[in-house]
């Protein structure tokens, strides 16, 4: 008996010896492993290979491209390092690829395959706050701001970016016999490599109709900011992708004081109170006037408040407290703005309110969440201006007119 026990016990410390051995652990991790990094491959060579078609005017399509998120473009930039057309303006000219987001536990994998496999393709590499980390023995690159905008651009993406020098227009027209194409349907004109070429749409950023790019759901959607503001039997409706107004349908009668009003949730027709006929309540039955800001010629006054020919009064309903703020209707007033507004325009000027004072910013909600400067070189006048930027030009993501200009 005691021998059958033995035989037993020595069994059973085999087969956990032989199953929990260190090479069989060895071998499964070694397994997974070899998977993810054959799989982080694959990804980094359909990004190479989708940038490389498009830099050679080819096209290539794998199952690939949608399983990672893989999209590539062509984007050219005047001087100003602005977005602009592929045309005589443009003096940056880039072919830019980017990838799915890699899980940052795969960063180093990536730089290892990028190394051995890809030293030589430049501008290839993983996007961090701003810089492609490249895997090659070429310093890391900024990336252009337009560039990152334009493509939608996140931290952990893989990024290809090709720049590519443009034949000059007069070259081009010289030696070619034709001077434009006509391209078919569903394609678009695009100078490429010096000849006018047609290339399929890039759905990503070039919507039809009233419809906008959604990276979240990575389709065209509706554009809310250019529905149209419809007359009070009417309701803005997106048909075949462009906003109509339109009339509620005839089955639908409100009685007494409704009206009928599409219900954008349910896409179906409502009967809500007429806000034509709706009582004007207001919850002040005492304005509060405060201390009137800053400096400035008055042209409206109201008890210690004064306004200029720039401002409106409003009333915080909470507070009752009344303030002043820029009204941008009145910028075509002499007295408030002296000579022709729109000659304060272009790439070179804009038009800029004199704020007098952080606390008064608070106040005006046109310009809220932005950042205004307020330094010698701007005016705080409470009035409407012009800054000319000269050659510097404007920088159009940081200028909000006529509230805001602020130059490169």
């Amino acid at each position: 008996m005691n021998i059958f026990i033995t035989v037993l016990v020595a069994l059973f410390l085999g087969a956990y010896y032989i199953f929990s051995a260190p090479s069989v652990r060895n071998i499964s991790a070694e397994t997974e492993y070899a998977i993810k990094y054959a799989d982080l491959r694959g990804i980094i060579e359909c990004t190479a290979a989708v940038h490389n078609a498009n830099l050679n005017g080819t096209e290539f399509n794998d199952v690939c491209i949608e399983q990672n998120g893989i999209q590539s473009d062509i984007i050219c930039l005047d001087k100003r390092m602005n977005i602009t057309g592929c045309g005589g303006k443009s003096v940056y000219n880039y072919v830019v690829t980017t990838s799915g987001a890699i899980p940052e536990t795969q960063f180093n994998n990536t730089m290892t395959i990028l190394e051995k496999n890809f030293a030589d393709a430049g501008n290839f590499g993983v996007f961090q706050s701003g810089v492609v980390i490249s895997g090659s023995t070429v310093t890391n690159r900024s990336v252009p701001k337009a560039l990152v905008s334009q493509m939608g651009m996140s931290d952990g993406q893989l990024v290809y970016i090709t720049q590519f020098a443009k034949t000059e227009p007069a070259a081009m027209f010289a030696s070619s016999t034709v001077d434009d194409v006509v391209c078919p349907v569903g394609t678009t004109k695009i100078l490429r490599f010096g000849r006018w070429q047609c290339i399929g749409y890039n759905t990503k950023t070039s919507c039809p109709g009233d419809t906008v790019w959604d990276y979240n759901v990575q389709d065209c959607v509706a554009d809310d900011s250019l529905r149209p503001l419809c007359n009070s039997s009417q309701t803005a409706i997106m048909i075949d992708g462009i906003w109509e107004c339109v009339d509620p349908f005839p089955d639908r009668k409100c009685a007494g004081d409704t009206v009928a009003k599409l219900n954008y949730t349910t896409m179906e027709w409502e009967c809500i109170a007429d806000p034509n006929k709706a009582a004007d309540t207001k919850k002040c039955s005492h304005i509060k006037m405060p201390v009137s800001p800053g400096r400035g010629k008055s042209s409206m006054g109201i008890g210690r408040l004064t306004c200029t020919d720039c401002e409106k009064m409003i009333v915080d309903e909470n507070t009752c407290v009344a303030h002043c703020v820029p009204d941008a209707e009145k910028v075509s007033s002499g007295a408030c703005y002296p000579g022709d507004a729109t000659e304060c325009t272009g790439d070179d000027k804009g038009l800029y309110f004199g704020f007098p004072d952080a606390k008064y910013i608070n106040y005006v909600s046109d310009v809220a969440g932005k950042t205004i400067i307020m330094d010698s070189s701007y005016s705080q006048n409470r009035k409407f201006n012009c800054m000319d930027c000269g050659e510097r030009g404007v920088d159009t993501e940081k200028s909000f007119p006529p509230f805001i200009t602020v130059c490169n």
